[in-house]
């Protein structure tokens, strides 16, 4: 009797984590195409416009942290290839996984490889229509069309890495494999922007 109750109390946390983040099927009923695809891109903006994303995607050189994403400290810049200043890279810190700090609550986050978006992908401080445009971008966007976009989405560790943050930390809404779904349906929708 009691192994029920256990398990649902486990499952909850992530049942309601995933209800943050509606699944394509959430946006069947919107009956014209474009629409439809802003509207899934909306949705996707929830995970990309929550600070597990953003402190890595900053406009500027330096990056954030925390889900206050107050400037990083250490005053660290992005440095020539997105992994930190030459002689302090972010692996200098940043191990291939979280680590708890003994006695605090926090942790410090790792995985590997850990190093910033491109100084084009940062959309900190951009609205979901100026984000949406720049995914869209292979010239701001890392060079990926669609299903390249797709596949970072989906696959990515890094990128996955917003649903494992760490003690300390607050997950991105619902799921990668959510977000993924989100993107698939966004570009099989046409890929408009909100």
């Amino acid at each position: 009797m009691r192994l029920p109750l256990i398990l649902a109390l486990c499952a909850s946390p992530l049942a309601a984590q995933d209800a943050d983040l509606r699944g394509p099927d959430a946006f069947a009923d919107l009956q014209d195409e474009a629409t439809r695809s802003a509207a899934i891109f909306e949705e996707m903006a929830k995970v990309l416009t929550h600070p597990r994303c953003l402190n890595c995607h900053p406009v500027g050189d330096r990056p954030t942290q925390g889900d206050a994403m107050t400037p990083h400290m250490p005053p660290i810049t992005r440095g020539p290839e997105n992994e930190g200043p030459d002689g302090l890279h972010c692996t200098a810190c940043h191990g291939d996984e979280n680590r708890d700090f003994l006695g605090y609550p926090g942790s410090l986050p790792g995985h590997a490889p850990w190093h910033l978006a491109p100084v084009s992908m940062g959309w900190q401080g951009l609205t979901n229509g100026e984000i949406c445009a720049q995914l869209k971008d292979s010239a701001r966007n890392g060079g990926r069309d669609l299903e390249a976009l797709h596949e970072h989405n989906a696959t990515d560790g890094l990128v996955g890495w917003g649903w494992e943050p760490g003690t300390g930390r607050t997950p991105a809404p619902g799921s990668q494999e959510i977000f993924g779904a989100l993107t698939r349906a966004w570009i099989d929708s046409g890929a408009a922007c909100p």
